[in-house]
């Protein structure tokens, strides 16, 4: 493993990040801040200087339209208050507030008016492609909209059956069904393209950014063909898209939820939505567990898998971070007590999405690494075997094809969790600057301000001027620099070469295909 020293350390690097994040203008507060854009007119709010708009409608309501796409709303000529978060999609997770007309996106700005023409930043949530909202506190744009001085928008659409159920092989009348939910994330990509600047934001610098199941969502979005100028950059957290879900399996999933919800496709567009949820509970026909949604190469708004054979030519040009955590199932698994090497290899099993033996797996790492304990190598090589191999692939598939990617690491251990390390979603509040959030795991010291700090001001840089710094290489083959963000952040080559080399030997299936 080489190391590529950088001369900025852990307070330094915090320093020279703001330097790189503006301080945001000032602008006049003394009313509530009102605008007037294309699609209508809104109130908002200041809060701690920053404008805010909650619970603006970028689509009409969906309940009549379920598993069809949407239009935007006609133009309003009230003012609207746009002072509360519309309702989350409904799930099974326990969210506040959930409805089918959950189609509304939020707004941070530094100063509401046009001509400000900052960069935009958009957020899409993760909890795979079922469950998840952006009325979380982890997510709130008051800090990244005020130190990165950029416009910040967080976004909520139809998830699980609402907007990925396939029903195109079954009933004629729903040939959108199975990507309605990325539909929606294009109709709120057009309201910005078409609204922002009125915000202060400028259409032409938006990025896109996701953790999880939001950075699935953007590597989805970069193979659509309708998604062509909507944005400009983008950064996937923990989340990849490597294929999509095909037609035929993805039929079998859409059968097997009409059973358990005892309903035709046409029946279906009509039950109660609570119907709906607990027909989420169906067993997957193809993985077990309960049932997968998720993006379907149906031929009309998927046309090719994102990342199979190799990255899509419609997305090669943008401008890409890809990063993951070290221990990403740290969230996933809980601690066991009684692990032992004795049956090490039977849980580590069923968390892989390689086909590997997992006795092999766990006596390859006592031998690399004799110091490890079970717990150790539970999580190391559950990341490595389901976590991690989605984003290897793409990022060598952006490598191959000469697109500009960058690629990171958190290995920033957690404070706050039993066994510390560095968990999957423990970049969101360090992105955010929502470190003390309920929620975080990344503790409010100085070790922590400084982290996000730096990671702000690098995705900032993305929105801004395309990429996210100077001192940060881009991803390319055979090196494969990786920007390795710890107390001291440092670009490394391959940083974890011995685990994608072991992992590479066996064919990696996303979950869904």
């Amino acid at each position: 493993m080489h190391h590529l020293p950088i001369a900025r350390r852990d307070l330094i690097a915090g320093a020279a990040a703001l330097a790189l994040v503006r301080p945001a203008r000032a602008a006049p507060r003394t009313a509530d801040p009102v605008v007037t854009a294309p699609a209508g007119r809104w109130r908002g709010t200041t809060e701690a200087g920053v404008h805010v708009f909650r619970g603006i409608r970028y689509g009409v309501d969906p309940t009549r339209f379920r598993f069809q796409p949407v239009t935007a709303p006609a133009p309003s000529r009230d003012t609207l208050a746009a002072t509360d978060f519309g309702p989350s999609c409904p799930q099974r997770a326990n969210i506040d507030d959930q409805n089918e007309d959950c189609l509304f996106l939020n707004v941070w700005t530094p100063d509401a008016r046009r001509g400000a023409n900052r960069p935009v930043m958009v957020y899409f949530h993760g909890g795979a492609y079922t469950t998840g909202t952006v009325v979380d506190p982890l997510v709130y744009g008051h800090k990244l909209a005020a130190d990165g001085d950029v416009v910040v928008v967080t976004v909520n659409h139809r998830l699980n059956a609402l907007g990925y159920l396939y029903l195109a092989r079954l009933d004629p009348r729903f040939p959108d069904s199975g990507n309605v939910g990325q539909r929606d994330q294009l109709l709120a990509l057009r309201w910005i393209r078409d609204n922002i600047a009125t915000f202060g934001g400028d259409p032409s610098r938006v990025m896109l950014f996701g953790q999880s199941g939001g950075g699935a969502k953007i590597a989805t979005l970069l193979a659509m063909p309708d998604a062509t100028g909507l944005f400009h950059a983008a950064a996937t957290m923990s989340g990849q898209q490597v294929t999509a879900s095909g037609p035929l399996n993805a039929t079998r999933r859409a059968q097997a939820f009409l059973a358990r919800l005892k309903a035709t496709p046409a029946e279906a567009a009509t039950l109660p939505i609570a119907r709906l949820v607990d027909a989420l509970a169906a067993e997957d026909p193809i993985l077990g567990g309960g049932v997968y949604m998720g993006p379907v190469l149906d031929m009309r708004s998927l046309q090719r898998h994102p990342f199979w054979p190799d990255a899509h030519p419609l997305g090669r040009h943008i401008p890409l971070i890809l990063g993951n955590t070290r221990e990403e199932t740290r969230a996933f698994i809980a601690p066991q007590p009684d692990l032992h090497w004795t049956n090490l290899a039977e849980r580590i099993a069923p968390q892989l999405r390689v086909d590997a033996p997992p006795e092999w797996v766990v006596a390859q790492y006592r031998a690399q690494f004799p110091a490890m304990t079970p717990e150790d190598i539970l999580y190391r090589a559950t990341t490595a075997g389901r976590s991690w191999p989605g984003q290897v692939i793409e990022a060598e598939a952006r490598a191959a094809a000469g697109s500009p990617a960058w690629v990171y690491q958190l290995d920033y251990a957690s404070p706050v969790r039993p066994g510390g390390r560095a968990a999957h979603t423990d970049d969101i509040p360090l992105v955010f600057g929502t470190l003390d959030a309920p929620g975080s795991m990344s503790g409010t010291g100085p070790a922590a301000r400084a982290l996000s700090q730096r990671m702000m001001a690098a995705f900032v840089s993305l929105a801004t001027h395309g990429n996210p710094g100077r001192d940060w290489r881009h991803h390319t083959l055979p090196t494969r620099a990786t920007m390795v963000f710890d107390t001291t952040s440092q670009a490394v080559n391959d940083p974890r070469r011995w685990e994608r080399e072991l992992f590479a030997r066996f064919p990696y299936i996303q979950p869904g295909t």
